[in-house]
């Protein structure tokens, strides 16, 4: 029995936290939280055996039990003896398995979107046979529809996501889909899961809609819920920061420390001035590339900086709307003039800047400036010609 692939983030000395993926998908569908997660965690991912970098193997396990047996050998093959637990579907079964079978190794559970049986077992068995017979393709194909909302846009991330079910061994992923027809807790062995449980439900999921996430928080005592619109089956992936916000509340203490406190509340503050359509469509592409960097301008920048209480949010936006000018940087220009007129700035005074910063900045510096600043405020007559 091979180890499965895993990643470790964070300090080993730090309380384990162990991220399980759903079925298809390998460890990067936990990209956009990890960073985040690893600053008061050991984070340890893992990818099912035959998807991402774990191995395809003659005989798989064919059980949910099975799966989490491998995920404990992980956790014993790196010295942990307890850890918290966040899983996506099948991920989140066999958290709820471990959760509920070895109360004594979890000492906290997220269960996201997930559920407590996945439904009757005869179109799991039918999957399984005809990716036995035609491979995985078409069902890489179809991914989206199941994964994501309708309208869904394809971020680097998500195809990202795509390419690991169209890269998963046909006979492992066979395998797992067995598990999951013969997987079914009842409220018995709910009712065994001792572990602080969040489950967090995609709003729009019809793999495991909210009703199956409503039964999990019903049955696991003193379970609390959270619903995400915006969300399908893949809610990390399709909704990172509202996911990432849930899991560092649940994970954490009610005192946060200051790094994840200053994240929350960087993120909160990044929505308000910028939108929250910007900032989603900007986590929304997070790779383990990016990642750290996300964390880095979400807790630095707009958790340190943009919440002291020292400049009011107007003021703050000059000082921004000329280093910009000054530097140069005309599409994080045009996105702090919209920012300005959220904080309060009238075309007039945004104009004001603008001048003032052709006698420091430089003439070209401003004209251009000029440039930008007219076009974005253009546009926002448009969105909103009151």
């Amino acid at each position: 029995m091979s180890l499965l692939h895993h990643t470790t983030e964070g300090r080993p000395e730090a309380p384990a936290l162990i991220l399980g993926p759903s079925l298809g998908t390998a460890l990067r569908l936990w990209d956009a939280q990890a960073p985040a997660l690893a600053r008061r965690h050991h984070v340890i991912r893992y990818d099912l055996p035959g998807h991402g970098a774990s191995p395809a193997e003659a005989d798989p396990p064919r059980t949910v039990a099975a799966l989490a047996a491998r995920v404990l050998a992980l956790a014993d093959a790196l010295a942990v003896e307890r850890f918290a637990y966040a899983g996506v579907s099948l991920g989140g079964a066999i958290g709820a398995h471990l959760a509920a079978h070895h109360p004594d190794r979890v000492t906290s559970l997220a269960l996201v979107c997930a559920s407590a049986d996945f439904g009757a077992p005869e179109p799991w068995h039918a999957r399984a046979a005809r990716v036995r017979a035609e491979g995985v393709d078409r069902l890489a194909e179809t991914a989206p529809a199941r994964w994501f909302t309708p309208g869904h846009t394809p971020t680097e991330a998500t195809r990202a996501l795509v390419a690991d079910q169209r890269a998963a061994d046909p006979e492992a992923y066979a395998a797992c889909c067995e598990a999951i027809a013969a997987y079914h807790l009842d409220e018995e062995t709910l009712a065994r899961v001792t572990a602080p449980t969040l489950v967090l439900a995609g709003r729009q999921d019809t793999a495991t809609p909210p009703a199956h996430a409503r039964h999990l928080a019903d049955a696991v005592p003193h379970a609390s819920l959270t619903e995400i619109d915006g969300a399908a089956h893949l809610a990390p992936a399709e909704q990172p920061d509202r996911v990432t916000t849930a899991l560092l509340d649940h994970f954490g203490s009610t005192a946060l420390p200051e790094g994840l406190a200053a994240h929350r509340e960087g993120l909160a503050v990044r929505r308000d001035v910028l939108g929250a359509d910007h900032v989603d469509r900007a986590t929304a592409t997070t790779t383990a590339f990016t990642a750290p960097f996300q964390d880095f301008i979400t807790r630095y920048a707009w958790g340190e900086i943009w919440t002291r209480p020292g400049l009011d949010r107007r003021t703050r936006s000059c000082v921004t709307l000329t280093a910009l000018v000054a530097r140069g940087h005309h599409e994080e220009l045009a996105l702090h003039v919209r920012a300005a007129v959220t904080n309060g700035l009238t075309p007039e005074e945004i104009g004001e800047v603008l001048l003032q910063s052709a006698v420091y900045c430089g003439v070209p510096a401003a004209n251009s400036a000029f440039a930008v600043a007219t076009r974005v405020l253009a546009e926002l007559d448009k969105e909103d010609p009151r």
